[in-house]
């Protein structure tokens, strides 16, 4: 890990990682979590975490599709990184007015990579990626701020889907202890 890299770990650590008991969207209960908005409500170091997933990005994407709601943020200033157009992907589609479940512009005949904050087992993006494919998209690649390198990324491989972390949970333990 680059020296630049290793203290953005660093911060992520300081910033966004909770000691406690917490259960997680998995339904797991851990004795740490990763509160993402910790680290994207800062301007400075959501950009920062743009610039270093940048470089991941498949040549092939046409669009970000930032999942509901962490992966947004990080979608948004990825875009702006980028320029690649972002699409906001709820997790059901709406019930009124145009009744997408995306809001940015068409998925149908692009290729899509979705953007999430952190991953334990992938249980949303899986779901995700299913309900853009009906609709047309072409989904392969999901890249994400912190896999906590559990069950993700051979769940996603089983659907399909190619996973890019910046950082998994044994690079920021690495990083804070590096950088204490």
């Amino acid at each position: 890990m680059t020296v630049e890299r290793a203290s953005l770990a660093a911060e992520i650590e300081r910033r966004a990682h909770l000691k406690g008991t917490f259960r997680l969207r998995s339904g797991r209960v851990a004795d740490d979590y990763f509160d993402k908005y910790l680290f994207e409500s800062d301007p400075k170091l959501l950009r920062a975490i743009a610039e270093a997933m940048a470089p991941l990005v498949p040549r092939e994407v046409q669009a970000l599709a930032g999942l509901e709601l962490g992966g947004i943020p990080i979608a948004t200033m990825l875009s702006q990184t980028t320029g690649l157009p972002a699409l906001f992907v709820r997790k059901q589609a709406k019930t009124y007015g145009t009744c997408r479940l995306a809001e940015g512009g068409d998925v149908r005949g692009r290729h899509l990579l979705l953007v999430e904050d952190v991953v334990t087992t992938g249980g949303q993006i899986i779901e995700s990626t299913r309900l853009l494919r009906e609709r047309g998209a072409t989904v392969e690649h999901v890249l994400v701020v912190i896999d906590r390198d559990q069950d993700a990324r051979s769940n996603l491989q089983r659907n399909g889907l190619a996973l890019h972390a910046l950082f998994t949970i044994h690079d920021l333990a690495a990083a804070q202890r590096a950088d204490p």
